[in-house]
């Protein structure tokens, strides 16, 4: 297999994964997959450079971007869609079990969920919590 088919594939698979994590680091480093995949493309033999080129491209991304992205987000006006789910209700499409992740539909967005407390398909919560890509929800009881 040439080298820039696995670069090619490296990239595809962590940009996919990091379409479903939401984090943006994995993004850096499906560039600089994609970057390495270039440079194989013009020194196929050269597996050294192709892996220096692409951890160099992921890290300047990561250390550029996130003082970018701390600017971005403390700028005035900027509102994070996240911050607005905490208080918001939802129902439970997928039961929450404590310690696993369950499915939470609030509006016309799903959300991976966890809660302390089991809580069983179709039951009301309430979210309580936002991490990245995860929310941390607890049983609807109509007195919050």
């Amino acid at each position: 297999m040439h080298a820039w088919v696995f670069w090619l594939i490296a990239a595809g698979i962590l940009f996919v994964v990091e379409m479903m994590t939401l984090t943006f680091y994995l993004l850096w480093l499906s560039l600089g997959a994609a970057a390495a995949m270039l440079v194989s493309i013009v020194t196929p033999d050269n597996i050294l450079l192709q892996v220096i080129v692409g951890c160099a491209v992921a890290l300047v991304l990561t250390v550029f971007t996130k003082p970018l992205a701390k600017r971005f987000r403390t700028s005035r006006g900027f509102q994070d869609t996240g911050t607005e789910l905490v208080g918001k209700k939802g129902i439970v499409i997928e039961p929450i079990d404590k310690g696993q992740y369950g499915i939470v539909k609030i509006g016309g967005d799903t959300w991976s969920a966890v809660s302390d407390q089991f809580i069983g398909l179709n039951e009301q919560v309430i979210v309580v919590k936002r991490g990245n890509a995860i929310i941390e929800v607890e049983r609807w009881e109509g007195t919050h």
